[in-house]
């Protein structure tokens, strides 16, 4: 799946920027129908794209600028919205402006088509992709897998530690590594926690005796819980005054693999607003055959499928 990034990641390759260099090579990458990414600089009164190629301008005619807006199943501020950006395309030929200068054909829907029709007959569950994160809903989170392509992340799939909203664990445009659930019905399904690591993998971060750093999930009648990874989190004795939201410094004061828990005694609580950090990925191949969360001998099995 190589051949194929989210929007964004293609721009800067030596290859990509080889490509655009001139007149030539352009024609070259026409030739041989590769996949090439410049930025949008304007969508004009009847929303074609003008893409800037370098030694010549691109034109993206609307009908050719997304899957879905010919068939009116995708709306047109999906192409407005691409002004600035980059755009990834393939160029279909070449025509000559009124001022005589060249312009390229260009078209991002059959780049997206080439990149869909892979996915669809490559891709199996539990593989793993790049993704870049592109708009953030109460739901979940939405990525571009490829050429703009755009699936679901399911909030409940982000991490184990549950979150209130995907702005907790996500910024737009944050790099990420997501695994392939199912596809089904030319949809491709996503998750994200079975990257996080195990129960053992992230307490294996911390003992028993450190204060460490944590985030408040939840408050309930019976305890606290702090977040110490996204994938990993424990309990503290109630106290007066805490709020789901607010970091916390945690003593940990015991690690307890066979129930799979954390227990926590918790120093102090402060309101920060803290930006989300890149997450850290304990899977480093691009397949994953199965997930089991809880430590061998636990008495609780997590296993989540794909």
């Amino acid at each position: 799946m190589s051949n194929y990034y989210p929007e964004g990641r293609l721009i800067h390759r030596a290859s990509n920027l080889h490509a655009l260099s001139s007149p030539s090579t352009l024609a070259d990458a026409c030739r041989d129908g590769q996949i090439l990414e410049a930025r949008a600089i304007l969508c004009d009164s009847e929303h074609n794209l003008i893409v800037d190629l370098g030694c010549m301008k691109g034109i993206i005619p609307r009908e050719e600028s997304a899957v879905g807006i010919r068939e009116g199943t995708v709306r047109d501020i999906a192409i407005l919205s691409r002004v600035n950006r980059p755009v990834c395309f393939i160029i279909t030929g070449f025509d000559t402006a009124p001022d005589n200068s060249p312009i390229a054909r260009l078209s991002r829907r059959a780049a997206q088509q080439r990149c869909r029709q892979e996915y669809l007959h490559h891709l199996t569950p539990g593989d793993v992709i790049d993704a870049t994160v592109t708009h953030l809903e109460p739901f979940g989170a939405f990525a571009d897998i490829g050429c703009g392509l755009i699936s679901l992340l399911p909030i409940d799939t982000i991490s184990v530690s549950r979150i209130n909203h995907p702005s907790e664990r996500f910024t737009v445009g944050m790099e990420l590594k997501v695994l392939v659930r199912s596809i089904e019905q030319e949809r491709i399904t996503l998750s994200h926690k079975e990257l996080l690591g195990t129960w053992e993998e992230n307490a294996a971060q911390f003992a028993v005796g450190e204060t460490v750093a944590g985030v408040v999930r939840s408050v309930e009648s019976y305890g606290i819980f702090v977040e110490l990874t996204p994938n990993l989190a424990g309990l503290a004795e109630s106290k007066e005054g805490v709020t789901v939201g607010q970091q916390a410094s945690v003593y940990i004061k015991n690690l307890i693999p066979s129930r799979m828990k954390v227990k926590l005694i918790l120093i102090d609580t402060f309101s920060d607003k803290t930006i989300p950090q890149p997450p850290t990925y304990f899977l480093h191949g691009n397949h994953m055959d199965q997930f089991l969360y809880s430590p061998k001998h636990c008495e609780k099995r997590f296993s989540p499928s794909f």
